[in-house]
């Protein structure tokens, strides 16, 4: 969306700067918002820029420069993200340079000498440079094409750190607040990837922007799936998590250092490439990590919260909190890491009650060493609090994303997260085991005259016979033993969940007890219900589950399909998971489906991946078990019977379809629509499919049409892989798959098929 002064002018673009940034990034097409972000920049209007990551920020200041040939200044926070971005760019031979305390007196030497030449087009500099030694003087005397001295451009990278309401506020960047006065003529452009609309008006105000164009882009990230799981045994829970991207790229956020070290420790000792990254190492083991993780060396990273501002890895398939993130802002940008190449990934928190508890330690440690008012605390809290709301809620995590940043979420069913693809179960009677905890808490407090911790409640509960129980007379509780048939972890989940749902009390300090509120007495008393969630154990729902309880051949026939699925992914240039995942092929592996609309009912398999793929594995499903003597439809299959469909399209895919017929390319229909342009290419398939138009030039260039069928006839219809590799990998395969969607509408409908999702 647009929103501001001039929000309703459709932004064009001149065409010697789109032919510059064809030539330079090889882009035909921009992403949303990034035409309107380039138009205010020439247009010498300020803006505020709000772009997911991944949305494509950088070049609404890249591109400009390339048609004023003026010099744009760049504010920076991290050395690694000057680095990355002048590397990439000179790659590209585009003149950029940065100033930081990593130059060396002769880089920067040249770099002053370059500037003043005028041969520099963007220069990236941290806070501090810009305003302190006399910087600011010396760029009001800089040289520029035009013959008038002075910086003209300044964009403000990571602008939430200028806001006191934002998550990742940092004084230095307050001083910004100076550049208006300091240059009254120059253009102000403030860049982030989350802010809420508060966060965005505190922007505005303390850069002094004026009449500023507000751009705000959409913040869901339809291709990430998000789960909030209770962490109940963090290593083997992390180890179960990357196990299912192994030789895929991940990232694992910890709140401490020591963090870090351990669970890349425990990686490794597993087999896998992981390592550490965290502000106390040195210097040149942040860089060599850093590095082998960009250059896929490096599997997994385990990291503080700095790492990946300066990333530009798009393949990034997993991302892991390993504990509670400090606020929704944060775990934003933090996930927003993966799937920046529009693939699916995965983000997974594992979250427990006892982490808000360190987060309010850290947070007024750091107050009390800064010296911060305590505005800046309190606000901190109230991020916190919002961030354990989000972990403990049931509703939809696409759709509490979304509307925490100020955008409504249309769709009833996201199909990408936890609650709405139905994997965070209620605990059965949840009501009853909070009275229970609740109970325990106050008996054990009235017995003994003081208050005690979350373990030793758990263990009161689960009928222990430790010494510290039978000493303190626990055991003679009515509570003893109610829920001895409970796990340890779960019970202990159980009791961080009441925590977090501000059900139960917790004392500050080292070793924090637990307390009554008048909430407790509400569930004690039965006019308050509460929803637990099951801790995720898929090992032990695997053994309890007979659809994935496999005997000895069933998980031969598992390992058949898996290599399949492996042969297919290979083909698609796409990793396993996103063919079928485990759970899937442990299902077809017991069920044994033996026609398409039995395969149809397996969990996992959705119209798309059963035209694509569902041939092949009925195949070797048939194939194997015909080999083995198992009989076909074994079991009854765990989705239910839909009802037959109407046929009627969704208001959105309605919409899309109109606007085919027109002829509108795919952004103008994503950003009218408001859906990502990966579903309306989606959709583009499906029109393609049905309308059988006689051309599809809107969409593709007639000669790119002729080389890539001629190519697609070599190849065959069936992937899109082999295609890509015999065009050398010069057509994206977004355009591959809008021609082999037409080639197959043209062909006699018996032997059309589709495998271009």
């Amino acid at each position: 969306m647009a929103r501001g002064p001039g929000s309703q002018l459709q932004a064009t673009l001149p065409g010697p700067l789109l032919d510059a940034i064809r030539s330079t990034w090889g882009f035909d097409t921009l992403r949303p918002l990034q035409t309107e972000a380039i138009a205010a920049s020439l247009a010498d209007q300020d803006a505020l820029v709000v772009l997911p990551t991944g949305g494509g920020k950088s070049l609404c200041y890249q591109a400009p420069p390339l048609l004023t040939n003026e010099t744009t200044v760049v504010v920076s926070p991290l050395i690694a993200l000057m680095k990355d971005q002048v590397d990439g760019l000179r790659l590209n031979g585009y003149a950029a340079a940065g100033l930081h305390s990593g130059c060396t007196d002769d880089e920067l030497a040249e770099t002053r000498a370059a500037l003043g030449r005028g041969e520099i087009r963007l220069l990236f500099v941290s806070p501090e440079r810009l305003l302190g030694d006399g910087f600011v003087e010396w760029l009001k005397r800089l040289p520029q094409p035009t013959g008038r001295p002075g910086v003209r451009r300044f964009a403000i990278d990571e602008a939430h750190c200028i806001s006191h309401w934002g998550h990742d506020f940092r004084p230095e960047y307050r001083r910004l607040a100076t550049l208006r006065r300091h240059f009254p003529d120059a253009c102000i452009h403030a860049f982030t990837a989350t802010a809420t609309e508060r966060v965005r008006e505190d922007i505005v105000a303390q850069l002094a922007l004026r009449d500023a164009r507000v751009l705000v882009g959409t913040f869901d990230r339809p291709n990430l799936t998000y789960r909030v799981v209770p962490r109940v045994d963090r290593d083997e829970q992390i180890a179960e998590i990357v196990g299912r991207h192994a030789g895929e790229a991940s990232i694992i956020y910890c709140i401490s250092r020591r963090d870090t070290e351990g669970v890349a420790a425990m990686l490794r000792e597993r087999g896998v490439r992981a390592d550490a990254y965290h502000a106390g190492l040195e210097t040149e083991r942040r860089r060599r990590v850093q590095e082998a993780f960009t250059r896929e060396k490096l599997d997994v990273v385990v990291a503080t919260v700095a790492f990946g501002m300066g990333i530009d890895r798009s393949n990034v398939r997993c991302v892991l909190h390993a504990a509670l993130p400090k606020s929704i802002e944060a775990y934003q940008q933090e996930t927003g890491r993966a799937g920046r190449d529009g693939l699916e990934a995965e983000c997974v928190l594992l979250y427990s009650g006892g982490d808000a508890a360190r987060w309010s330690m850290l947070f007024g440690k750091s107050a009390e060493e800064a010296g911060s008012p305590p505005e800046i605390l309190q606000a901190q809290f109230g991020l916190l609090d919002e961030m354990q709301r989000f972990a403990a809620g049931m509703t939809c995590r696409h759709k509490i994303l979304s509307e925490h940043f100020g955008q409504p979420y249309a769709f009833p069913n996201c199909n990408a997260c936890d609650v709405c693809l139905n994997e965070v179960d209620a605990v059965p009677d949840s009501t009853v085991v909070a009275q229970k905890i609740v109970s325990c808490v106050a008996r054990a407090m009235q017995h003994s005259g003081c208050a005690f911790g979350a373990a030793h409640i758990v263990d009161v509960l689960r009928g222990s016979r430790a010494q510290k129980i039978i000493q303190r007379g626990h055991d003679r509780l009515s509570t003893f033993g109610l829920l001895h048939d409970v796990p340890r972890p779960s019970l202990l989940s159980y009791v961080n969940q009441l925590l977090d749902q501000g059900v139960l009390a917790r004392s500050e300090g080292e070793f924090p007890t637990l307390g009554l509120n008048p909430a407790s007495r509400e569930v004690l008393a039965g006019t308050r219900s509460i929803a637990l969630l099951a801790p995720k154990q898929p090992a032990a729902r695997a053994a309890d589950d007979a659809a994935t309880a496999l005997s000895d051949a069933e998980r031969e026939l598992f390992d058949a399909l898996r290599a399949l699925r492996r042969e297919i992914a290979d083909e698609h240039g796409v990793p396993p998971y996103l063919v079928f995942s485990d759970d899937a092929l442990r299902e077809m592996a017991s069920v044994r489906p033996g026609s398409p609309d039995a395969l149809s009912h397996i969990r996992g398999v959705g119209a798309q991946k059963l035209a694509a793929f569902g041939q092949a594995f009925l195949a070797r499903i048939a194939e194997w078990s015909g080999e083995h003597g198992l009989a076909l439809d074994a079991r009854r299959p765990s989705r239910p019977r839909k009802k037959p469909s109407t046929g009627r399209l969704s208001p959105a895919k309605q919409q899309s379809y109109e606007r085919f017929g027109r002829g509108e390319s795919i952004e103008s229909i994503a950003r009218a629509v408001g859906l990502a342009q990966s579903t309306v290419l989606g959709h583009l398939a499906d029109w393609i499919g049905s309308r059988r138009p006689a051309d599809v030039t809107a969409w593709i260039s007639p000669g790119e049409y002729q080389r890539v069928a001629e190519a697609a006839q070599a190849s065959g219809l069936g992937f899109l892989k082999p295609i890509h590799d015999a065009l050398g990998g010069e057509v994206p395969y977004e355009r591959i798959r809008i021609v082999v969607c037409h080639l197959r509408a043209l062909q006699p409908a018996a032997t059309s098929t589709d495998a271009a999702g």
